[in-house]
């Protein structure tokens, strides 16, 4: 039976649906699901104020019209959008395993999956900022028309900003080193900010605003041009993502020979040694954790080198970024505690207490591992942009509270996250709401405090009374996850269930 294109998009789309509300997460976490979809909605509003805001200086403005105004900012909205698409967005390749063997043309499916993403209702979140702004600006000096065309063009950038950030991210699973094709291009892009004699914040502006006034007026040039980027992204993703898919499913093994330490150091800790060496070793030989373990390596680079030789983060911002920077490997790594065990949870569940040396040893790795952020960030002790006692605070409120936070995700996490696999597994597809919620809460709750604390009672006494709390957590660790495993095991059938269908 020949089932047309269109069939297929609506029949592909039902099952989506279908598979989201089966999905072992789907009815888990409804409290941090609430907490998510009230941040998104804080979000909306705070894009709604900023589009009034913007629209009183537009109607203000004697220079520049109100399309051009908001088309200057062309370059700083996609970048935001780009990199926020990160926390939500997939990539279709993460959901085509199951049909890509079926008696349907070759890019069918993908073009299915493409399409459901061009149409998504996520590409609209912006129209938050853009549709106030049309109405208040727009509608009545230059008229409707105006207003549409303004609109329309937006819309179809932010999809090809959807178009572009799936191609990205595709290739950046395969390796780190396709980060240096949106660095070039973002590089072009911001060109007319640190190029030419007029290079400045104002000619990068002027630079784009130019489309604001093309649109305006439905220059079949301007628009011309955003469809044929998007015709362009639309091939380029097509061929990219079957691709990536087809050569995962078919991978062959391939066994190298070679040394492994067998880190005998670690053989006098007992039990608890031997999973610090099977962490140790996940991280060296299994793509997926390795990947993790080394962007948060490379943000804490980064971080530590923006700290301490530049004036970018001065004051409250360096507060944040010192404790943001030292909570990173929790952030990204820790927080996934047993997701990545789910391959072999059958396994661990053999022994008794199990379970609690694996959580021993994960707490004792990552808390040493702030070793790591905390050399980098000598420099800013030579510079006076931190002090001694401050990082010795952060460092005791992460490795106490904040970890033991993130330690207590054991309890909750009961979706299997792929060893390797990254473009096919079903790991990628799932969303753990309270993980969002922990994450959110560990990375700007402790910045909060140790910036206001010393606010309230000195900077001294507030680092003194964060290490001294840091520091009890760390000595009651013991107790805490003991604590964390006993509520672990009790809800060990229904996380086993999840593990397994998750897999």
């Amino acid at each position: 039976m020949h089932i047309s294109k269109w069939e297929l998009i609506k029949t592909l789309r039902r099952h989506i649906k279908l598979s989201e509300k089966r999905n072992p997460a789907f009815q888990q976490n409804k409290a941090a699901k609430i907490i998510i979809y009230i941040g998104g909605a804080f979000m909306l509003l705070y894009l709604m104020f900023i589009s009034v805001m913007l629209a009183q200086i537009a109607n203000n403005s004697e220079t520049v019209t109100p399309c051009e105004l908001m088309f200057g900012l062309l370059p700083f909205i996609l970048l935001v959008d780009f990199g926020f698409r990160f926390m939500a967005q997939q990539t279709p390749s993460q959901q085509i395993k199951p049909y890509i063997l079926l008696p349907i043309g070759k890019y069918a499916c993908i073009d299915s999956f493409l399409f459901n993403s061009i149409t998504s209702t996520s590409n609209l979140i912006w129209f938050a900022l853009f549709l106030p702004y049309a109405i208040m600006s727009i509608v009545f000096s230059y008229g409707l028309m105006a207003a549409l065309g303004f609109l329309l063009a937006w819309y179809l950038l932010i999809v090809c900003n959807s178009l572009w950030y799936m191609l990205v991210r595709t290739l950046v699973n395969k390796s780190y080193w396709w980060w240096l094709l949106p660095a070039v291009v973002y590089a072009i892009i911001l060109s007319p900010w640190y190029l030419g004699e007029k290079a400045g914040i104002e000619n990068l502006c002027d630079t784009y605003s130019t489309i604001g006034e093309a649109v305006s007026h439905w220059s079949i040039l301007a628009f011309g041009g955003i469809l044929l980027l998007m015709a362009i992204l639309v091939i380029i993703n097509r061929y990219v993502q079957y691709n990536s898919v087809y050569a995962e499913l078919s991978r062959s093994e391939q066994t190298k020979l070679r040394h492994v330490s067998e880190l005998k150091s670690l053989d006098r800790y007992g039990e608890v040694g031997e999973y610090i060496k099977l962490e140790i070793k996940s991280i060296m030989r299994n793509k997926n954790i390795k990947k993790g373990f080394w962007s948060a390596n490379i943000l804490v680079f980064v971080f530590s080198l923006l700290m301490s030789f530049t004036d970018i983060y001065q004051g409250g911002m360096t507060i944040f970024l010192s404790v943001y920077n030292f909570a990173i490997y929790g952030a990204m790594i820790l927080v996934r505690v047993m997701c990545y065990e789910g391959n072999y949870i059958d396994c661990l569940m053999v022994r008794k207490e199990n379970i609690i040396s694996l959580l021993k040893a994960k707490y004792y790795f990552y808390s040493l591992l702030l070793i790591v952020p905390f050399l980098l960030m000598l420099p800013t002790l030579f510079t006076g942009k931190c002090s001694l006692l401050m990082l010795l605070a952060i460092i005791a409120l992460i490795a106490g509270p904040i970890h033991i936070i993130f330690l207590h995700m054991a309890i909750y996490n009961k979706q299997t996250v792929p060893l390797n696999t990254k473009f096919i597994g079903r790991g990628g597809m799932e969303t753990n709401y309270v993980q969002v919620v922990v994450n959110l809460a560990a990375l700007f709750l402790p910045p909060f405090l140790v910036g206001l604390l010393p606010l309230v009672f000195g900077e001294t006494v507030a680092y003194i009374v964060i290490l001294c709390v840091g520091i009890i957590f760390i000595a009651t660790s013991k107790y805490w996850i003991r604590s964390i495993y006993n509520r672990m095991m009790r809800r060990r059938y229904v996380n086993l269930e999840g593990f397994r269908a998750t897999r």
